[in-house]
């Protein structure tokens, strides 16, 4: 790149899930962005094509993520990470949903908005299976929090907290009045599962992307 591509591109602000660095310590300490904050009624979502956060669909009912909540760059849930999911979970045809990897981050500040980015310390992690889509969902804590930065893993988490998370991930597609739930958590798991889910997203990226122009 000549100094003058160079100037052209500082003008423009970066792709969030492309154009930002997961960073050199991953999967140890991740960069997160923060799509939605536990206020938010609305739930948004990063528009994949130009990297422009959007209203993906108001929230249907009173439930509300207990977290701030968004995704790590540079990842992505393809065929690497469904076969991890179905060789732990015991099952087949069990695919990525093809998204950049979920995670939840923990912080005791109060964030009034998305369309931001943190450094995230990963503890712990939902297996979450969607349709036979595996959809994680990575727990951590946000770096250098004065609270919730001392967790160190997923069992410093309170049970009740661990309990909400699942209660939210389970019944936010959940029409009133039906039994039946879309989606499943088979288990939470810790640290050291949570740093393979995403050294194997990475892999996925840069399998699925590796001709792409950042």
């Amino acid at each position: 790149m000549n100094k003058k591509e160079a100037n052209i591109t500082q003008l423009f602000r970066a792709h969030p899930w492309h154009g930002v660095f997961i960073g050199n310590q991953a999967p140890v300490v991740v960069s997160a962005y923060i799509e939605i904050v536990p206020t938010d009624t609305v739930k948004y979502e990063i528009d994949k094509t130009t990297g422009i956060l959007k209203v993906d669909r108001p929230q249907k009912y009173s439930n509300s993520c207990p977290t701030l909540y968004g995704f790590i760059p540079q990842t992505f849930c393809g065929k690497g990470h469904g076969a991890l999911t179905a060789e732990t979970v015991g099952r087949k045809n069990i695919s990525g949903d093809q998204d950049p990897l979920d995670i939840c981050v923990l912080t005791e500040k109060v964030i009034p908005r998305g369309d931001i980015l943190l450094q995230a310390i990963p503890i712990g992690g939902l297996r979450l299976i969607d349709q036979n889509k595996a959809d994680d969902k990575i727990i951590a804590v946000m770096q250098a929090d004065e609270l919730f930065g001392k967790y160190q893993t997923i069992e410093d988490c309170p049970p009740g907290f661990l309990d909400r998370l699942r209660h939210y991930f389970l019944t936010y597609k959940q029409a009133p009045g039906l039994n039946e739930r879309p989606i499943e958590i088979t288990n939470i798991y810790g640290q050291k599962e949570a740093y393979e889910v995403i050294k194997v997203c990475m892999q996925d990226y840069r399998s699925t992307f590796k001709n792409r122009k950042q």
